[in-house]
């Protein structure tokens, strides 16, 4: 008897055309075995841009930090991008990049991000440079990250950034790392992002989500991959009861308390699941979260189809929440400006 085929959302026709042009290839499940292989293919197929390349013929400035890192740990790099010319100090987008904590690099994500967003929401950006598994595993990416915030917020004014309104951002591994970071911020009393951006966020470790087993080999990830990843970065950890949710932000019993989560996946990717529960978690712990499920979007679609209608639509979107974000805590900085003046007395208000 032929077996039914699972019901599966469609994917989006462009998008669709842009899956099949990929080929299977760069589909090919991640697996123990391989996985310093793929790693060397991603590395030499990511060239890095030169701090001169994403200065773009003068319209940004670009400077390259290093930082301390962890306790006992080596030492942050930082990419530091802003649009030239402007004098702060600028809100800051400090961002993770994707590549299921495996892959990937701090640089080649800011080509689009400057374009996108720095520009013209007069943004600077600070793209960090963690270490990857199965090199280095949890914490030490997710410390990474955290000693560079409290660097950057710490140094507020030499970067000329407003440390009260850093925005946590990342997508797929670095959305998860971005949630995780927020709430290691929220615990150790660090610095109080302004909102956390989160692009099809990586967030539990388990691979039980309906959607991961419904769109695993169909989706640009798979199961087999998402396992192999998260074995990398935890180690003897892996499957863990006890497992921290600084580790899998989806273990979390406790999302009160929270900057404001913007949370965007696809209907078909793999973590579609993981990303709507998270965002419904932080609403019953009386949160604020704002969630796009994109109409049959597989996870990293505008990146393989950036032309694409639907993402743009997304693009639009993200852009449209971080511009009311910004202005609302524009807001809240100047009514904190027209407050009672040095006498006690309220100050005029017509």
């Amino acid at each position: 008897m032929a077996r039914t085929p699972k019901a599966v959302p469609p994917f989006d026709p462009e998008l669709d055309v842009a899956l099949a042009a990929l080929g299977k290839g760069p589909r090919e499940p991640v697996t123990p075995d391989n996985l310093e292989a793929r790693q060397e293919r991603d590395a030499a197929a990511r060239p890095r841009p030169t701090a001169e390349d994403l200065r773009a013929d003068g319209r940004f400035e670009v400077t390259e930090f290093c930082v301390p890192g962890p306790p006992g740990g080596p030492d942050v790099t930082l990419v530091s991008a802003r649009p030239a010319g402007l004098v702060g100090p600028l809100p800051l987008l400090y961002y993770m990049h994707g590549g299921a904590m495996i892959m990937g690099n701090a640089w080649s994500v800011l080509p689009r991000i400057l374009r996108e967003w720095a520009l013209p929401l007069e943004l600077a950006v600070i793209s960090v440079e963690y270490r990857l598994a199965p090199r280095a595993q949890y914490p030490a990416p997710l410390e990474d990250c955290y000693a560079g915030l409290v660097w950057a917020a710490a140094h507020a004014a030499e970067l000329d950034i407003d440390a009260d309104r850093i925005v946590i951002g990342g997508k797929s591994a670095g959305g998860g790392l971005a949630a995780a970071l927020a709430l290691l911020a929220r615990d150790r009393g660090g610095p109080e992002g302004l909102g956390q951006l989160l692009l099809c966020p990586m967030l539990d470790d388990r691979g039980s989500t309906f959607s991961g087993h419904q769109m695993s080999g169909l989706d640009v990830w798979d199961l087999t991959s998402h396992a192999t990843a998260w074995q990398a970065l935890l180690g003897d950890r892996y499957g863990a009861a006890d497992l921290p949710p600084y580790a899998a932000p989806a273990r979390a019993t406790d999302l009160s308390g929270l900057p404001p989560a913007y949370v965007d996946v696809g209907s078909a990717d793999m973590l579609r699941d993981e990303g709507v529960a998270y965002a419904n978690a932080i609403w019953q712990a009386g949160g604020q979260a704002e969630l796009h499920v994109w109409p049959g979007a597989y996870h990293g679609f505008d990146s393989l189809a950036p032309r694409a209608a639907l993402s743009q639509d997304a693009r639009n979107a993200r852009t449209r929440w971080l511009q009311r974000l910004l202005a609302q805590s524009g807001t809240r900085t100047l009514q904190r400006g027209l407050g009672p003046d040095s006498s006690g007395h309220p100050a005029p208000t017509g």
